[in-house]
Formats: structure tokens, C-alpha cells, sequence
């Protein structure tokens, strides 16, 4: 098996260039001959986030084959990035000095997120590899509620005072060694650590040498309060462009900084919790999520669904005569509450996704409501007028294509309501709108569809 594979020694630049199904299946074939040397040779040249992928996508027992294999190659930048549903896994399987080496290389926001969902022994162990300043750091930040913006920042900040030069600051950023390996903002701060605002630093180096800091500053400057929560600091760095964005106590004192990537990591995370609660999935599931897991995330939004079932087979049973004498209704009925669930999801989704963004707001929400209802009543009369030709030229009955028309057109309408209105509503109460919707959306749907077609029939055909 190894023979086929250039070895540690003849390894070169091209087998960057391999196609990546050829790369994994070297890759499992090193697991599989426990080459150690071979399976370093190939994963040298990835980046850290690839090296987590593939460590993600391995079942248990081979994950723990890989580890063995690559334990010492395991460095800060390859622990960040696995997905936190692994990760204490990973790090049980690691020789603790690993372990250490890695967190002594993070920054103290990576740290923080690394830490703040272990055990308390679990958590002391890693801060004990820390040296005393870079721990305080971190315990600083834990101390902050979690999703905060404290949890969020990193404690490297690179600081000036306001009256230095950019010769001096050049000088100062030449002369340190302790900087973080990236950072895009000087921030100009007075002697009592208030931030004043900051210099990039590519408007330090086009700079003379004898122009003084707050002269170049920018006007994107805006601080954020330690306390602030996460998903708006990830809104504010998306709404005005930011960079960074310094992190202030209560007294207004700089304690730490908040970078792009973090706020967009954020942002990601907002977006992909939405789509799994709108699924009704469980808001922490994953592709590495083991059957029994995966299993017990599911089961109470199918319970849930059970209840709505039941609510919406009950409005049939009301009509269980009617049924019996027109068996054509028990053909078309699942048209119309289709129709209906699809109309309120299609709102629903936008909804949502204008209230995560803060798109939709007390302002314009009766502007988005009044269009919703518009949107559905055209729909349902496009889509009534249709089905109800089909009807017509399938069951010969005119009278039964009316009343399926009039109940599309009335289902459609209300979904797209209740898809713009439950959300606003239970975001009012303070429920997670993206958690809670769907169920009611789909009863809605479900109970007026079935309704209005069944009652229309009764009264007009029956």
C-alpha cells in the first residue's frame, strides 16, 4: 500500500495539486498501514481547517486510529477549528503536553471558546498550561455572561497613546514580540485606557513618520460594550463595514477586541441555528452527531408535529360524512393544505430571516404584512383558477373546481399571514421566532385548509 505513495523523504509541492477524493483516499490509506510518517507527509502542506475537516469526517473508531498516528502534529491553529461537538473527544485522546503546547499557541478568544463548555476540572486542567497573564485573560472573559461580546473578544490588543507619531508607533510594533499574529487596528487609548479611536495599518505605514496618530484615525471607529450580545455585535460588524471593533467595560475601560472573522463566525453560526429550528432538527445537530444523538434531537419536533396532525385530522373527522358521499374530496384535500404549508414556509423563511437581520421591524412591519397578504391572495388566486380548471376537466364537475379554487385562494392567504404573523408575535413575547414558528405555521395551514375546502363543499356542493 505504501509503495504506491511517494514516501516522507520524496514528498513535493505537487501533491497540493491532487484531486481531493485522491488526496482523502492516501490519506485512509495511510490510517489503514499505521504510517505514521506517510500520513504526515501528505497532511504537511493543508491548511489547519482542512486538517479539522478530515478529522471530523472520520467515524470514532478510526478517528482514534488518526490520532495516534498524528497526535504530535496537532497544534493550536488544527484544535480551533474542529467542531465543537468533537473536540473534547479529540482532546481526551491527546497527550496532555499536546494538549498544552496547542492552547499556549491560541489566542485567548479561541481559548475561551475552547474551554467554556468543559467540566470544571476538565477546564482548570487546560488553564493551568497557560502562563499567568494569558490565563487571567481568559478568566477575565469567562467572567462575562455567555454570547456576550466579552466572551466573543480576544484580549491582544495592540494600543498607542493618542499624542505618539507613526514613527513611534513603527518603532513601537518593530520592538514587540508578544503582538497577535493578526490584528488590522491600532487603538488610540488615554492614560486611563479610554479608547479614543483607531489607526489601520495601512494608513500607518502611507503615513509620514512625523504625523501623529489621531490625525489619520478612522471615522468607522465605534466601541462595543463587553456586555452586548453576540448576535448584535455580529449585526453591527455586517451593518457598518467594521474590521474590528474595541470591547469596553462598564467604565468605558478597554478590556479587549472583537475581529472580523469572530464577528462573521457568529453571523454563520445565527444563520445555520435558524435554518436547523426551521427544520425542527435541534439547533446543535451535526454531520458528526452519533445515531442516538441525532435520534434524541429529532424526536420532539416529531412529537410535536404528532399533536399537529392530530389537530388537523380532527377538522377532517368533522366532515367525515361529507367525505363519504364525495370521495373526490379525499383526493383533493392534500392539494390544498400542500399548497398552504408551502405558501406560510416561503413567508415563514423570510420572516425569520428579516428579523435575524433586523431587516423587520416595528416600523415597516404592517408595510410587510399588508404585502404578504397581497402576495398570498394573488397566489392563491393563480393557483385556485389553475387547480380548479384541473378539477373541472378531471371530475367533470364545475361546482367541485369552485369550491378547491376559493379554498386555495383562502388557505394561501392566511398562510401567508400566519407566516409573517406567528413569528412577529412570538418574537414579541421574547420566543425564539426560527424555534417555535413552524409548528404553528404548519397547524394553521393544515386546520384552515382542510376547513375551508371541506366546509365550502358541504355548503355549496352538499
Amino acid at each position: 500500500m505504501t509503495d504506491q505513495t511517494p514516501a516522507p523523504d520524496n514528498h513535493t509541492d505537487d501533491d497540493e495539486f491532487l484531486p481531493r477524493r485522491e488526496l482523502l483516499d492516501r490519506i485512509d490509506a495511510a490510517i489503514d498501514a499505521g504510517d505514521a510518517g506517510l500520513l504526515n507527509a501528505l497532511l504537511e502542506p493543508m491548511h489547519g481547517a482542512d486538517i479539522a475537516d478530515i478529522i471530523e469526517r472520520l467515524v470514532p473508531a478510526r478517528r482514534r486510529v488518526f490520532l495516534t498516528l498524528y497526535s504530535g502534529e496537532i497544534d493550536g491553529e488544527i484544535l480551533s477549528e474542529i467542531a465543537d461537538s468533537i473536540r473534547d473527544e479529540v482532546i481526551d485522546q491527546l497527550p496532555p503536553e499536546v494538549v498544552a503546547e496547542a492552547v499556549r499557541e491560541m489566542d485567548s478568544d479561541d481559548v475561551v471558546d475552547l474551554v467554556e463548555d468543559m467540566d470544571e476540572p476538565d477546564r482548570q486542567e487546560i488553564l493551568a498550561a497557560l502562563d499567568a497573564t494569558d490565563r487571567a485573560a481568559v478568566q477575565q472573559s469567562l467572567a462575562y455572561p455567555e454570547y456576550s461580546a466579552g466572551r466573543l473578544m480576544q484580549s491582544e490588543v495592540v494600543t498607542a497613546p493618542e499624542h505618539w507619531t507613526v514613527g513611534e508607533a513603527v518603532a513601537f510594533l518593530q520592538s514587540e514580540d508578544w503582538l497577535p499574529e493578526q490584528f488590522y487596528h491600532i487603538v488610540l487609548v488615554d492614560p486611563r485606557r479610554h479608547p479614543l479611536g483607531y489607526v489601520t495599518l495601512g494608513r500607518l505605514l502611507a503615513s509620514a513618520h512625523a504625523t501623529l496618530l489621531r490625525d489619520i484615525t478612522e471615522d468607522s471607529f465605534r466601541t462595543v460594550s463587553a456586555f452586548a450580545e453576540e448576535a448584535d455585535v455580529a449585526y453591527a460588524f455586517n451593518q457598518y463595514h467594521l474590521i474590528s471593533a474595541p470591547v469596553v467595560d462598564r467604565d468605558d475601560r478597554l478590556v479587549g477586541i472583537i475581529t472580523i472573522d469572530d464577528a462573521m463566525a457568529v453571523l454563520d453560526e445565527e444563520h445555520e441555528e435558524d435554518i436547523l429550528r426551521l427544520a425542527g432538527v435541534g439547533d446543535e445537530s451535526s454531520l458528526t452527531d452519533s445515531v442516538m444523538q441525532t435520534a434524541r434531537q429529532r424526536v420532539p419536533w416529531l412529537a410535536t408535529n404528532i399533536l399537529t396532525a392530530v389537530a388537523a385530522a380532527s377538522v377532517i373527522g368533522l366532515f367525515e360524512g361529507s367525505i363519504a358521499q364525495l370521495v373526490a374530496l379525499a383526493v383533493l384535500m392534500p392539494i390544498v393544505a400542500s399548497m398552504g404549508g408551502n405558501a406560510g414556509t416561503q413567508t415563514l423563511t423570510v420572516a425569520v430571516r428579516g428579523l435575524a437581520t433586523k431587516g423587520l421591524t416595528k416600523d415597516n412591519s404592517v408595510r410587510v404584512i399588508r404585502r404578504e397578504a397581497v402576495v398570498g391572495l394573488l397566489n392563491g388566486a393563480i393557483f385556485g383558477l389553475a387547480i380548479g380548471t384541473v378539477t373541472y376537466l378531471w371530475f367533470g364537475s364545475f361546482g367541485l373546481g369552485a369550491v378547491i379554487g376559493l379554498a386555495m385562494i383562502i388557505n394561501l392567504t392566511i398562510a401567508a399571514l400566519a407566516g409573517i404573523l406567528v413569528p412577529l408575535t412570538l418574537n414579541k413575547l421574547g420566543a425564539d421566532p426560527a424555534l417555535a414558528s413552524p409548528t404553528f405555521v404548519t397547524t394553521v395551514t393544515d386546520v384552515v385548509g382542510f376547513f375551508a375546502f371541506l366546509g365550502l363543499a358541504t355548503v355549496m356542493l352538499l
